[in-house]
């Protein structure tokens, strides 16, 4: 996603819900001794507003508003389960989840999962203080740097080993909430994240932070799937085109975003 929209779209973020409009809902298809089937999506609770716990204890989020209008469509129990972001893998391959669906990267990950289309887009950046003195990449030589474990923004600084060898320390944390916590606190000197999940972190909290101008990476948001799973997968992306088609996936985009961030069938 260019930079113009995805902050355009980050700005109206806090915007009321938008009723969906009504749509046929599938059967519920029985699991062993007649029970509903569940679809279990595993996702960060701590990474808003893809998932995340609002103040009333609930798991809320676009991509959870996402996952459960597929789940309805096809006729399954939603179930919204927090994993351990560095887990991801070991939760998928147990059965305990059906897909990863929470801001989830395709790309260096092609060939770990199997993926639906991307349904929307992403930039790896930098955030710091607002009177810090880090105003370019350039500037983070010498710095403290924090990303998540096991995150996009790892994979993306790995990649760029010219930048990162310039960084005084590359501090790994459990959580970008955490990271921005230590930002606050001036345990750390910059964050790199997703840049959806900063600006929104920004708008919301009124945090006194900002997002450099220049991107560490662009990428695209997936829902992946056990390698070889495709059954699940092209069930969850013809909800997905339907969805896309009927304008759900516009609506769900607008109440999170205030504009229709998704690329599906676009």
């Amino acid at each position: 996603m260019k930079a113009s929209k995805l902050v355009a779209a980050v700005m109206a973020i806090a915007m009321a819900a938008i009723p969906f409009a009504g749509c046929a809902k599938a059967e519920a298809p029985a699991a062993e001794g007649g029970e509903t089937k569940q679809f279990v999506v595993g996702f960060d609770a701590e990474f808003p507003p893809m998932g995340f716990k609002d103040n009333n204890g609930d798991y809320v989020g676009f991509d959870l508003d996402l996952a459960k209008e597929v789940a309805d469509r096809l006729g399954y129990e939603f179930v919204a389960k927090p994993i351990s972001w560095d887990a991801k893998d070991q939760e998928l391959e147990s059965g305990n989840i059906d897909c990863i669906w929470n801001g989830f990267t395709i790309s260096g990950r092609e060939d770990k999962y199997t993926w639906t289309n991307a349904y929307m887009e992403n930039n790896q950046v930098v955030v710091v203080n607002a009177d810090s003195d880090i105003k370019s990449l350039a500037d983070l030589a010498g710095k403290k740097v924090a990303v998540q474990k096991d995150s996009s923004g790892l994979a993306a600084l790995e990649e760029n080993t010219a930048l990162t060898e310039t960084f005084g320390d590359l501090v790994q944390t459990d959580s970008y909430l955490t990271a921005l916590m230590d930002l606050e606190s001036g345990g750390v000197d910059a964050i790199v994240m997703d840049e959806i999940v900063a600006r929104y972190e920004i708008q919301t909290s009124g945090k006194n932070m900002v997002v450099l101008d220049e991107a560490i990476a662009s990428e695209e948001y997936g829902v992946g799937f056990l390698l070889g799973n495709t059954e699940l997968r092209d069930e969850v992306q013809a909800a997905l085109d339907e969805m896309a088609k009927d304008g759900t996936l516009a609506e769900i985009s607008n109440k999170w975003f205030g504009t229709d961030v998704t690329t599906v069938g676009k």
